[in-house]
């Protein structure tokens, strides 16, 4: 390695050098408290009461 290639590795060195700590792979993950969204249809039955309120049921 010539005397340029030794100073340019220097520098390199000396400036990405950053201190932060290590992070394993297991901390890598998030995780966020949500509340569970809201039943779209209301706890109801909606094919039913369809088929109720348009005849669905006829003989």
């Amino acid at each position: 390695m010539g005397p340029a290639r030794q100073t340019d590795r220097h520098d390199l060195e000396r400036r990405v050098h950053v201190d932060l700590p290590r992070v394993r792979p297991e901390e890598m993950s998030t995780a966020q408290e949500v509340e569970p969204a809201r039943d779209p249809r209301g706890g109801r039955d909606t094919e039913t009461e369809f088929m109720l309120r348009n005849g669905g049921f006829w003989p």
